[in-house]
């Protein structure tokens, strides 16, 4: 765990230097290292957050998005775990679970490679999504077919979850219509987005359970 700690130390001030840019990385209070609760090793993970600001001229713009990062013991020689955990509408990542698809915290991770590498390639991943290789199947046919619905659909969600600055009214209302019917807000918002923001549809998917 020294090599890991070390470097993990080291690239906490390299993010911190370069905060212009809209990534930001926390440490948490208290103890920083935990042992994975699956397992029987003696193995300590090092737990980490991060944000990234949502690039300009895309419907993530002037939202921040939080993620959980789990370097684990064989660091930097393998990649680190991350999940957003601000919900998020992209085709790369899940919209219920966070989780993400991204080659470099799989297959083309490089030992030379950082935190910053990861959180300035999230950023990249918001401006330049892969609808081809998606984490949410959902959401990139939404993308690849009605293009302005996506878009409309994840300012949405930046603002709705994310303090995004843009408001959808026509969003907003729908979600409010099914509300007043008893149903959850989250559980209606994943619904219309899902069913391109068709309340019969969506209605009828969450009476479906």
């Amino acid at each position: 765990m020294n090599i890991a700690m070390n470097r993990i130390m080291k690239e906490f001030k390299e993010v911190v230097a370069n905060e212009a840019n809209g990534i930001e990385l926390h440490m948490p209070e208290g103890e920083l290292t935990r042992t994975p609760s699956n397992s029987s090793s003696t193995k300590k993970d090092i737990f980490l957050t991060g944000s990234i600001l949502g690039p300009p001229d895309t419907p993530y713009a002037g939202a921040r998005f939080h993620v959980d990062i789990t370097v684990v013991d064989t660091y930097p020689f393998n990649p680190p775990k991350v999940r957003f955990t601000t919900k998020i509408w992209h085709p790369n990542i899940s919209s219920v679970t966070g989780a993400i698809c991204l080659d470099i915290l799989k297959d083309q991770w490089a030992a030379a490679m950082t935190i910053r590498t990861v959180l300035l390639s999230l950023q990249a991943l918001l401006a330049t999504p892969e609808p081809d290789d998606p984490q949410d199947a959902v959401v990139a046919n939404q993308y690849k077919k009605d293009r302005r619905l996506f878009e409309k659909t994840a300012r949405h969600w930046s603002n709705v979850y994310a303090n995004g600055p843009t408001l959808e009214p026509e969003c907003d209302a729908a979600v409010k219509s099914l509300v007043e019917m008893g149903f959850e807000e989250e559980k209606v918002r994943a619904a219309l987005s899902s069913m391109l923001w068709n309340t019969s549809d969506a209605l009828e998917s969450l009476c479906k359970g």
